[in-house]
């Protein structure tokens, strides 16, 4: 059996995906199988759109317990305590000056399953999390991002 990769979570994220996991099992799972329940009463399934939609829908959530079980078990979680304030490392918060936009932006570095980049939690394996970890306070890194190349000086490192 090969291998996973270690899927890298904070202790929050952790939690986010066990309350995930357990909302599908209990309360999902149930309103899918009613559906299908209900749409079985409407008679000729070659013919039904509800039950159709209520199996993928089914189909959907059950690949996504699988999802998340096979990550929990996976689940490799960051103790805060590790967290190392010297340098930028997964689970930290960096506060950059961005020189090309000319402003200051607060980024969490955290593990793929983690990100959220509307909420500035950037994974460790995006173009910024990549260049920025290992870095220190005052260093200056230029970043290839879609939008063109960006400068960040890092001026704040803390958990």
């Amino acid at each position: 059996m090969p291998m996973s990769k270690p899927v890298i979570l904070t202790y929050e994220g952790l939690k986010k995906l066990e309350e995930e996991l357990e909302y599908l099992k209990t309360v999902k799972r149930a309103e899918v199988a009613e559906k299908i329940k209900q749409a079985r009463a409407f008679g000729d399934l070659s013919e039904n759109s509800e039950y159709d939609e209520a199996k993928n829908e089914q189909a959907f959530i059950e690949g996504r317990i699988a999802t998340l079980e096979a990550m929990l078990k996976n689940a490799k979680v960051i103790d805060e305590e590790d967290i190392k304030l010297d340098e930028v490392s997964i689970g930290c918060t960096v506060k950059v000056f961005d020189e090309t936009y000319n402003e200051e932006v607060e980024y969490t570095i955290v593990g793929s399953a983690e990100a959220d980049p509307m909420n500035n939690k950037i994974s460790d394996e995006s173009p910024i999390g990549k260049a920025l970890l290992g870095k220190k306070v005052g260093e200056t890194i230029s970043v290839e991002v879609p939008a063109g190349v960006i400068k960040l000086k890092i001026l704040e490192i803390r958990r």
